[in-house]
C-alpha cells in the first residue's frame, strides 16, 4: 500500500517512527520505572538524527 501514496508519504512513517522512539522511552521511564541506560539513548539518538535526515533533507 505505500507505493500507491503520494511521494512525500515516508515523511510521515519518519515522522511515527521518531513519536514511537520517544513515546517508548518515557514510558520505559515514567511508567514502567525502568531507567534507560546509555545504549538504549544512543540507539535512539542514532534512529532520531535517521528520523531527521528522512525529515529534513533537501530533496
Amino acid at each position: 500500500m505505500p507505493t500507491y501514496q503520494p511521494s512525500h508519504f515516508g515523511q510521515f512513517y519518519a515522522a511515527y517512527s521518531g513519536r514511537f522512539i520517544i513515546l517508548s522511552i518515557l514510558w520505559g521511564g515514567l511508567v514502567d520505572h525502568v531507567e534507560p541506560d546509555r545504549f538504549d539513548v544512543i540507539g535512539a539518538t542514532v534512529c532520531l538524527v535517521g528520523v531527521a535526515v528522512m525529515m529534513y533533507w533537501p530533496r
